[in-house]
């Protein structure tokens, strides 16, 4: 079956433009599959579910353009290092161009992503298959619209046409996902490590909430009363459930036994997963789906001497948060905040987990040094261009929300599944209905629910958000950073709260052409139908 790479050549949906129509034909495509090509349809859906992996899981992919165009991260250029012609600078500091590769990069795996999902879909799938595929598409469309703000596609029938792919704007789109999600829920199996009725019934939630947005960026309308207790009613479907619930100690959701294949970590299994990466510890494969190869969450932000280097190597010292981010936590906090003890990592390398700030060290407890000898001392200070090169190295609080897998630390076999759909954002997310409906009673008994389980004190009172200070602890915007940051949430937050456009720490107000990424050029020359965004 032939598959062409470039989605401005290939696209990848089901459908186009007309939903109503085109859904109905969808609809009868998955309750009519067979599963006389069972076993081809598994393959090309096992593909498509590994092209999630480099986009979720790399750092220079969704991750970079949903974190570091935000106020909890950058990359700071340390003497020649992380310098890379300011590709990750211009990121945070909301100077990029069209140019910039990462979005390049992101939109070209998006369309392979869709590209592979279609694929399956034409493969005569069993109705779960094609439910699943659904799924991976829908995905797919997602963050095209959010990132990029239209959605190349295909149908079916074109899956491998050379035609130039028809695309959709938002408008379209969000039909097209609300009523494919709708129409494949009955059909998906149990997850969380497949596409499952209740990561669909996530993704509604997060289209539900940005649609405005995804309608009209610099003025978006109120949202809807409708749509806001379909958030409600989708967010009570997945709490009523019964399958979730909190996890008891904080980083277990992020640790290499998070899905019960490494005890000798932590202090027990995580439970909120919705929809993770099935990894098993020193399992290269799961039921057909590669390991995810989280490394790099760790990786990212850790020194060079951070831990022995027997114990596999050490980081790579670029990312890093900002002092009002680190700041901003109460003095309850401390177990989201961390810089805590984490059993099996602490206790072997002396690394910490959380929001590291201070001196590092060893297990032994001396005192990491960085490569000039000196002491290392993680700062709040921190510059998009390292000034001083006595303490470039040290600069800006690092964050490991991904306790290290020292047993697995290189390869691609970690046992930390990675959390795509967490329980505790079903929660607020509810909470954000709730408060759109004026129901901010509701709405706090859900926050305090998180912060309960986090060991925080309860909030009395509580509102969306605070455009003059975005870190008010009584503002919901500020405690999903708290509960879900560096998880590729924020900049979708800070736009949908209408903020994102507004100074923070290293950077200033600026131009709202950056409420969307640029269109790559290679692809507005290969697909007419691609326009170039506002500003680019």
């Amino acid at each position: 079956m032939k598959k062409l790479k470039s989605i401005s050549i290939i696209g990848t949906l089901l459908l186009a433009s007309a939903c109503s129509k085109l859904d109905s034909s969808l609809n009868d495509s998955i309750i009519n599959g067979t599963s006389g090509g069972a076993s081809n349809s598994q393959l090309l859906l096992n593909g498509t579910y590994n092209d999630l992996l480099g986009l979720l899981t790399s750092q220079d992919q969704i991750f970079s353009l949903e974190e570091n165009t935000s106020d909890e991260c950058l990359v700071p250029t340390r003497g020649g290092d992380w310098d890379d012609n300011g590709v990750w600078r211009v990121l945070h500091a909301h100077s990029w161009d069209g140019t910039h590769s990462q979005a390049q990069s992101v939109f070209l795996n998006l369309g392979k992503l869709e590209s592979d999902a279609t694929t399956t879909l034409a493969s005569n799938p069993s109705s779960s298959i094609a439910a699943q595929a659904t799924f991976l598409r829908t995905l797919a469309q997602y963050y095209y619209v959010d990132l990029f703000g239209q959605v190349p596609y295909r149908t079916i029938a074109k899956y491998n046409s050379i035609d130039a792919s028809p695309v959709m704007s938002a408008s379209q789109a969000i039909d097209t996902m609300v009523n494919n999600l709708n129409s494949i829920i009955s059909a998906l199996p149990n997850g969380p490590y497949a596409a499952s009725p209740d990561a669909a019934r996530f993704l509604l939630m997060k289209i539900l909430l940005n649609k405005q947005v995804y309608l009209n960026r610099q003025t978006p309308a109120a949202p809807s009363s409708a749509d806001m207790q379909q958030v409600v009613a989708l967010g009570n479907a997945i709490i009523n459930s019964g399958r979730y619930s909190l996890t008891a100690h904080y980083f277990d959701n992020f640790g290499p036994n998070n899905g019960g294949s490494a005890p000798g970590y932590g202090w027990g299994t995580g439970t909120e997963a919705i929809f993770a990466f099935p990894n098993q510890q020193g399992v290269s494969q799961v039921n057909g789906i590669n390991s995810a190869g989280i490394n790099a969450r760790w990786m990212m932000g850790l020194h060079y001497n951070s831990w022995n280097k027997a114990l596999g190597g050490a980081g790579w010292n670029g990312f890093s948060t900002v002092a009002d981010f680190y700041n901003s936590f109460d003095a309850s906090d401390t177990m989201r905040k961390g810089n805590t003890y984490y059993p099996g990592v602490t206790n072997t390398s002396g690394l910490k987990v959380g929001l590291l700030y201070g001196q590092q060290y060893n297990a032994d407890g001396s005192k990491v040094l960085d490569r000039n000898g000196n002491p290392l001392f993680f700062d709040t200070a921190v510059h998009l261009i390292e000034p001083n090169p006595l303490t470039l190295e040290a600069t800006g609080v690092r964050v490991i929300k991904y306790p290290p897998d020292y047993q697995n630390y290189n390869g691609g076999q970690q046992g930390n599944q990675l959390q795509i759909f967490r329980y505790s954002d079903v929660l607020l997310m509810v909470a954000e209905a709730q408060l759109q409906l004026n129901n901010n009673a509701g709405a706090l008994l859900l926050v305090n629910q998180v912060r309960s389980a986090r060991k925080a004190a309860p909030l009395t009172t509580l509102s969306l958000v605070n455009k003059s200070n975005i870190y008010d602890p009584n503002t919901l915007v500020a405690e999903r950073q708290k509960e879900l940051y560096w998880e590729s949430w924020r900049r979708q937050d800070l736009i949908r709260f209408g903020v994102y456009l507004q100074n923070w720490a290293l950077k200033s107000a600026d131009d709202p052409k950056y409420l969307l990424f640029p269109i790559p050029a290679t692809q507005l020359v290969a697909n007419p139908n691609l326009k170039q965004n506002p500003g680019y």
